[in-house]
């Protein structure tokens, strides 16, 4: 009977106004909705990393297949087949242009846009159009959200942060049009809110869930008897995916109940944000997993601090601050430690990237069919350079990533090159993005 038994991959779990996506269960689910593409849906992430890297512990000694990875990278090693390395990549849109000071709120503004913004710290704001919100007009019609933008320091859209340009430069990486960027959240809970329902909730039902919650009651007690019906429709091994699933659910929720009891006693940037860095970052991330193996959406954004953030690391014995240290003047103890907080920032994505290998869907993993960009706009933050940058792709992009390399490519090749051949493979095909001149071969 469970066999015969058919849903469509946007069903929701539903009860008192909670609304709890599903995840890819084999027997029951009609399959996914592609557009132009065939087999599970392909995902897009951008992260960005403030200030930099230490290059010489990011290069990989050689080109070509990838054999011991260099010390930031190290915490990748059980991941090596499934990322890339790309060296050479310039984001000329980051260089000053005649206009003077300002490389690190340039550099975020043209990360993924490849535009050089308009100097200005008033209203007058202008950039360009980012590639994930390129790829969100395209095809974010296919999820319940077309993009989210994420982060762990508030996104600002007005004041003078950097030489003269407004905040809004240095803190937004996505650009829905040239005037307009998409701040971001920052506050897990309220991440979970909007995949799981609370944001759709009446006054009535919004009251009743106050007052559950401060009985500690989940989220999953409201959808419990949906929940119920539906596993009495799957076969064993769906039946064990969903109680996974909805274990990783509550987990998340206890997490979110920790963070949120210890900010009232704590000085944390707002309630429920965690005060320490990493675990702010890992509830974040374990959201974009949520929403992945929901397909709730297949682009985010996400920027681990506001670029130029100053930001210390007590937790990994890093008391300076990251954007003094990454003026370092090539003093080795100074590049010691911004090379420990750049292979800190890789260690949360390896394990980012570990929790999406380990979902299955169909007869890939969540990793396999991704895309996941990490880099910065800046390759030495001493030099303030942007040319050798800093970038990163995991994920086989659905089969279509030869993953496993490390690939050098002539010098000035624009970033830009990189994001024709993402969208390429999310079904966006455009002649030109920026200042692109040409495809990257990956």
């Amino acid at each position: 009977m469970g066999r015969q038994y058919r849903i469509s991959r946007r069903t929701l779990l539903r009860g008192a106004g909670a609304a709890v996506a599903l995840p890819w269960l084999e027997s029951i689910m009609c399959g996914p909705s592609q557009g132009a593409q065939s087999g599970p849906p392909r995902r897009m992430v951008f992260f960005s990393v403030p200030n930099g890297v230490h290059m010489p512990d990011w290069t990989p000694k050689k080109e070509g297949p990838l054999d011991a990875l260099p010390p930031i990278l190290a915490p990748l090693e059980p991941l090596k087949s499934s990322i890339t390395v790309l060296t050479g990549l310039t984001l000329d849109g980051g260089r000053p242009h005649r206009d003077g000071p300002g490389d690190h709120a340039r550099s975020a503004a043209s990360f993924l846009t490849g535009a050089h913004p308009y100097k200005t710290a008033g209203k007058d704001i202008r950039n360009g159009v980012s590639v994930d919100q390129v790829a969100a007009e395209k095809v974010g019609h296919l999820t319940r959200f077309a993009s989210l933008e994420l982060g762990c320091e508030r996104s600002a859209q007005a004041g003078n942060c950097d030489s003269g340009y407004s905040c809004a430069y240095s803190s937004n990486i996505s650009w829905r049009t040239p005037t307009m960027p998409m701040a971001k959240e920052i506050n897990p809970r309220a991440v979970f809110d909007r995949l799981f329902g609370r944001a759709e909730l009446n006054d009535e039902d919004r009251a009743r869930r106050a007052a559950e919650e401060r009985r500690r009651k989940s989220v999953l007690d409201f959808v419990a008897e949906d929940a119920a019906d539906l596993r009495r429709k799957l076969d064993a091994a769906d039946g064990r995916k969903l109680d996974e699933y909805l274990h990783a659910v509550r987990e998340i929720e206890r997490r979110l109940q920790n963070a949120e009891a210890a900010s009232v006693s704590a000085k944390a940037p707002a309630a429920g944000v965690p005060k320490v860095f990493a675990e702010h970052v890992r509830l974040m991330m374990d959201m974009i997993v949520l929403a992945f193996r929901t397909d709730s959406t297949r682009i985010v954004t996400f920027m681990y601090a506001n670029e130029g953030s100053n930001r210390s690391y007590p937790e990994i014995g890093v008391r300076a601050g990251h954007h003094e240290l990454s003026h370092h003047g090539r003093n080795p103890e100074k590049q010691a430690q911004i090379s420990q907080i750049n292979r800190h920032h890789i260690s949360l994505l390896a394990e980012f990237l570990q929790k999406l290998d380990a979902v299955k869907e169909g007869d890939a993993t969540l990793l396999d069919t991704a895309m996941i960009m990490y880099g910065s706009g800046l390759s030495d933050g001493d030099r303030h350079n942007h040319d050798d940058l800093p970038i990163l792709l995991a994920g086989r992009g659905g089969g279509t990533i030869r993953a496993g390399r490390h690939l050098r490519y002539p010098k000035e090749t624009p970033l830009t090159n990189l994001y024709l051949a993402m969208l390429d493979r999310m079904g966006v095909r455009l002649d030109k993005f920026s200042d692109s001149t040409g495809r990257l071969d990956l």
